[in-house]
């Protein structure tokens, strides 16, 4: 009797084999899927992508070098098909102006934030970690910096190292990390008490084994988030500047100064300054929405 009913169970698995289970998305192509439901964020980072491009491919998709004045006698010439944006008063082409202003601003911007990172996350990873006298020098280097308005420190570094595209990064990256330390400190303090923490330093896991392979790789979505979201600021940081005229230096195109420039004339050739302003708020737009975007994506909480 037994073995009539094992061998009918025998026979049952043989001919209703078990199905194989399900993956579990990992937490990056879950975050893709989310973020791909929300068209605005997507939208943005088209027009991102764009705006990259044109930057990156600039001398092949404009009419003329950003500094060639060859439309003198089309001097404010208004927006029309051999000038899609126009002609500024120097009778420069405006649209290679534009498009060689993105360059500029992406190239700050990005630069920017690499250093941000490069000194914000090592700086607030050790000083979540290891806590005492390191946490004390960092946070009194935050507080040194943190009570200044940045476009203030950034214009009286730029009144004493004089315009140019290195010395905005320099004015703009000297407070730009304080942000990421403060969150990748607080990522750090809040992990490090955790089970996989606490059973790494039982197993003899020294604190930058176990900064680099448990604490940092769990805190990459909050500063991927940061930094989309702090790219704007830079942006604007720079254009700040730039319109002061403290920033890039001529005839090197910036939104900033093209805004400024345009200014004079706006009364009456208004696409002077009207054109550079809307591609940087669009361009500052984007850079938010695609952030929020990431920030909801990147959300453990929000894990479907």
């Amino acid at each position: 009797m037994n073995k009539s009913i094992s061998g009918s169970m025998t026979l049952e698995r043989l001919q209703y084999p078990a199905l194989p289970r399900p993956k579990a998305r990992s937490l990056w192509l879950d975050a893709l899927i989310r973020f791909r439901r929300n068209k605005l964020a997507v939208l943005g980072a088209i027009f991102l992508v764009a705006l990259g491009l044109a930057a990156v491919f600039a001398p092949w998709i404009t009419p003329a070098h950003y500094a060639d004045i060859k439309y003198i006698n089309e001097a404010y010439a208004f927006p029309s098909r051999e000038h899609w944006m126009g002609v500024d008063a120097l009778g420069r082409d405006f649209f290679s102006r534009i498009v060689y202003g993105a360059r500029v601003s992406l190239v700050v911007s990005l630069a920017v934030m690499a250093v941000a990172v490069a000194i914000g996350l090592p700086l607030g990873a050790l000083s979540g970690l290891i806590g005492g006298a390191v946490d004390w020098v960092v946070l009194r280097m935050m507080e040194l910096f943190f009570p200044i308005p940045p476009l203030l420190l950034g214009i009286l570094l730029m009144t004493v190292l004089g315009p140019g595209i290195q010395n905005v990064l320099i004015a703009i990256a000297i407070t730009a990390w304080i942000p990421v330390c403060r969150l990748v400190r607080g990522q750090v303090l809040s992990l490090r008490e955790r089970d996989f923490v606490i059973a790494a330093r039982l197993f003899g896991a020294g604190p930058m084994h176990i900064m680099i392979r448990h604490l940092l790789p769990n805190s990459l979505a909050p500063v991927i988030v940061a930094v989309t979201l702090g790219i704007p600021s830079a942006i604007m940081s720079e254009a700040g500047l730039s319109f002061l005229g403290v920033g890039v230096s001529v005839p090197t195109p910036s939104w900033g100064q093209m805004i400024s420039n345009g200014l004079i004339y706006v009364n009456f050739y208004w696409h002077l300054a009207v054109i550079p302003a809307a591609m940087l708020a669009i361009t500052m737009l984007a850079f938010s929405v695609t952030g929020d975007g990431l920030r909801d994506a990147l959300d453990p909480m929000m894990r479907v």
